[in-house]
């Protein structure tokens, strides 16, 4: 038997089969084969039809049965990952009223900044652990202000993964963690955050029912089923935002445990039972996929690194060098601290971290006689390496306590120089798995009866690969990271 997984990206989707006795991957498609596109009316705009996400997953399940040689009836139980922050209405027949204003786009940004200057930020910050900033919230109340004749015929707003629920199953429904990505769930009260509703005039009959991130959320209808290929009655067991969902793909659940991505952004996501949000204007704090308003307050705390692997990419890209593998080899041959070349990556537009501030990237300290690509390939590496570092400070000034990072086998990852450098500075192992959000997303179904540990025991059997640990001469990655940030100071200064 098999747990089917999905994971609803911007770029594609991606449909995961694993075992439902060993939490082994039997394997991963992906629909469509090349990216798919974004609709870009304006400057700052993102928007994609909720259709295509659909008629992609119905094409992959389709693809991995038929690849696979399995029966439907063989799937006995469904998880869905989905891109955070999404917008999907439709009306009383469950029709989509418009495309998604999905994660990237910015419309809704000044909407969120008066709602935090008019509520204030000390209630935003206490009720909301975040500002509303441009969130679903606020993408919903631009609709109502701009496409007043849309928003009359709005019966429910979705995230884009209780769309994809809603297909399979008729049924609309969403979970706490949803909602808190949202900026629709009000911490303090545990409850819709219905000061924020009044303040955009949103009426509490929009926001769909509320069920359990684990367990039955509801059942493949005859629609569905036809639409699909998978069986009338496959109950759906899991649903959260790629975040939460990456950081219970590697394990992540509880306080001092963090997951980390490498990728053309980079993504800390640490776990704590904390309600504070001293660095609610760097970092945002959701309700994890653990987190239970009765008793558990597990909360998901977000810093997100624009200027990531884009940098790396960038350098493989304009160096004349044939691959990642390539630089990393040049990379090797260039001491600890590039001989004093510094990059400061965040060439990716503005950085939450930052305050929002554009820095660009910066290459400095270059000396023409001495200096080639391989101080640049290392450089590039340590640049990346030290904005996790200056994240993770970040999040430790915010009462985020660590004992071990775990990430996902990217291409950050795999380098030695990066990771080793990570390990070092922020002094706790990194541990490296070969795993996926739709393999995490079908993986969950092994939770639908709390059983964390038999979670835990299969991601450590299917995904583990190694663990890098930090060195015990620290103090040469201590100076070229004081130097690097000594440098970041002074351009933010002059900036």
């Amino acid at each position: 038997m098999y747990y089917l997984g999905l994971d609803i990206g911007s770029s594609s989707i991606k449909i995961a089969l694993v075992e439902t006795d060993t939490g082994k991957s039997v394997g991963v498609v992906q629909e469509p084969e090349t990216e798919m596109s974004m609709l870009a009316i304006k400057n700052g705009w993102a928007e994609q039809n909720p259709e295509d996400w659909w008629g992609h997953a119905c094409l992959g399940i389709k693809r991995l049965i038929k690849t696979h040689d399995i029966s439907s009836e063989e799937i006995i139980g469904i998880g869905i990952s989905y891109q955070m922050h999404g917008l999907v209405v439709v009306d009383a027949d469950n029709k989509v009223l418009r495309n998604s204003i999905i994660w990237c786009d910015s419309r809704a940004v000044p909407i969120g900044q008066k709602a935090f200057e008019v509520i204030g930020e000390e209630k935003c910050s206490e009720y909301l652990l975040n500002s509303p900033s441009n969130f679903t919230a606020s993408k919903l109340k631009w609709v109502k202000d701009n496409e007043p004749d849309i928003f009359s015929k709005i019966h429910k707003f979705m995230l884009p993964g209780d769309y994809i629920a809603m297909r399979f199953s008729g049924k609309i429904n969403t979970t706490v963690s949803g909602l808190s990505e949202g900026i629709f769930w009000d911490f303090k009260k545990k409850e819709i955050a219905s000061f924020l509703m009044d303040y955009y005039g949103l009426d509490a009959s929009l926001v769909p029912d509320i069920v359990e991130t684990f367990g039955i959320q509801s059942r493949v209808d005859a629609k569905g089923a036809s639409e699909s290929g998978l069986q009338v009655g496959t109950p759906i067991l899991y649903r959260a935002g790629d975040q939460p969902n990456n950081a219970l793909s590697l394990n992540v659940f509880n306080p001092g445990e963090v997951a980390a991505t490498g990728g053309t952004s980079g993504v800390v996501y640490a776990v704590t039972n904390s309600l504070s949000v001293k660095e609610s204007a760097r970092v945002n704090n959701f309700a994890h996929v653990n987190y239970s308003p009765g008793n558990d307050s597990r909360i998901g705390k977000l810093l997100c690194i624009n200027g990531s692997g884009i940098q790396y990419r960038w350098l493989l890209n304009n160096l004349d060098v044939a691959s990642y593998d390539e630089m990393n080899k040049l990379a090797e041959e260039v001491p600890v601290g590039s001989d004093g070349v510094v990059i400061i990556p965040f060439g990716n537009g503005a950085e939450r971290m930052l305050n929002n501030q554009e820095v660009g990237t910066r290459l400095l300290n270059i000396n023409l006689n001495n200096h080639g690509k391989g101080h640049l390939c290392r450089a590039a590496l340590e640049g990346i390496a030290f904005s996790f570092v200056y994240g993770m400070e970040i999040m430790e000034s915010d009462g985020i306590e660590v004992n071990v990072m775990r990430a996902g086998n990217d291409n950050l990852f795999r380098s030695k120089i990066f990771s080793e450098t990570v390990a070092t500075l922020i002094g706790y192992d990194i541990e490296i798995y070969n795993t996926t959000g739709a393999i995490g997303a079908a993986r969950a179904g092994l939770l639908k009866d709390g059983d964390y540990e038999v979670f835990g025991k299969a991601i450590i059997e299917n995904d583990y690969i190694m663990t890098f640990k930090p060195l015990r001469n620290k103090a040469e990655y201590q100076r070229a990271y004081q130097l690097w940030k000594k440098e970041l100071e002074i351009t933010i200064n002059y900036i």
